[in-house]
């Protein structure tokens, strides 16, 4: 395994990191994630990454059951939770957003369900336009000064919005966020490489990146159609189906296939050549993979020695097909 700073930090996460949506609590069961996690650790994962919104909570209690249950040292994991859409179904307005008095609750229950004294990361899940960007900050700050937080940050914020909370955060004393949670792929990629690109220097800022396989369309899978018991067939995700169906998702399905070609050229999965595609990019501390079987887990982890295989008239081959 390899191992990355996250930014500008001295926080060590492992190039390839494990996380909980759409598959704990919903496709993949206690014994499972078991499995799953003893694997990933195994081979030198140590950031596992979580939400207050994954099945409603329960992703965070299955994963912290199977942490407990592990014994693994905890001086050498990480473990996040991201608050801002409520762990309710249908939540009320106090139970959900980014006050005070909902980034402080929700993060005594993401202990509580995980199981653990503190938080290694903390992440604003999304902007909340209802609250002043100057209290989530102080409310953060408070959490790492308590001990609860090591480090937090932010998922799929404007650049200027993170700029404002580090201003803010200089301006009074503060924890600044270190870390943004970005969606990162072949098919999405101008918030990591042009939005953001000042930030790595000027901020210091890390990427956990999430969703490198374009949730599933970069493994090839729905090359020619949607698979039963897929992710896009999960009950409650179809909004991923419609978006393979309409707008880009046709051609994002063509490029796919000439990716999948040129996988097959080189010897090997479409998966592991999408995924070193990312962990080119110097500015991504960790790629986050999911998985519900461990042989899907092991083919992923295998994107490491396909980078290290990778030359550059490969990846000139890669953006080609998806120009």
């Amino acid at each position: 395994m390899e191992y990355r700073r996250l930014g500008s930090s001295g926080l060590q996460l492992s190039a390839l990191s494990f996380g909980a949506w759409v598959t704990f609590g919903n496709r993949v069961g206690r014994s499972e994630a078991r499995n799953l996690i003893a694997l990933a650790y195994d081979r030198g994962i140590n950031f596992f990454d979580n939400a207050e919104t994954y099945a409603a909570g329960e992703a965070e209690r299955v994963m912290g059951d199977v942490l407990a249950d592990l014994r693994f040292p905890r001086d050498s994991w990480c473990v996040s939770s991201k608050v801002y859409f409520g762990a309710v179904r249908d939540p009320k307005p106090t139970q959900r957003g980014l006050s005070r008095k909902h980034v402080v609750e929700a993060c005594h229950e993401a202990l509580q369900r995980l199981r653990v004294d503190y938080l290694d990361l903390y992440f604003c899940h999304r902007p909340d336009p209802e609250t002043p960007i100057e209290e989530t900050v102080a409310a953060m700050d408070m959490l790492v000064r308590q001990g609860k937080v090591l480090y937090w940050g932010t998922s799929e914020w404007p650049a200027d919005a993170i700029r404002t909370a580090h201003r803010i955060a200089r301006a009074n004393h503060l924890v600044a966020p270190q870390m943004e949670q970005p969606q990162y792929n072949l098919f999405h990629r101008e918030r990591v490489e042009v939005e953001y690109a000042p930030l790595y220097r000027e901020l210091g800022l890390g990427t956990t990146i999430w969703s490198p396989l374009s949730s599933g369309l970069l493994t090839g899978k729905y090359n020619d159609g949607i698979p039963a018991g897929s992710r896009m067939d999960t009950p409650g995700y179809e909004w991923l189906k419609r978006n393979l169906a309409e707008g880009e998702g046709p051609a994002r399905i063509e490029k796919a296939r000439k990716l999948a070609a040129i996988a097959r050229e080189i010897g090997v999965p479409l998966s592991q050549l999408a995924i070193a595609w990312c962990l080119r990019n110097r500015n991504v501390s960790t790629v986050m993979l999911g998985a519900t079987k461990p042989a899907q887990l092991e083919e992923n982890l295998g994107a490491l020695d396909v980078l290290a295989k990778l030359k550059d008239p490969d990846f000139a081959r890669i953006e080609a097909a998806i120009a």
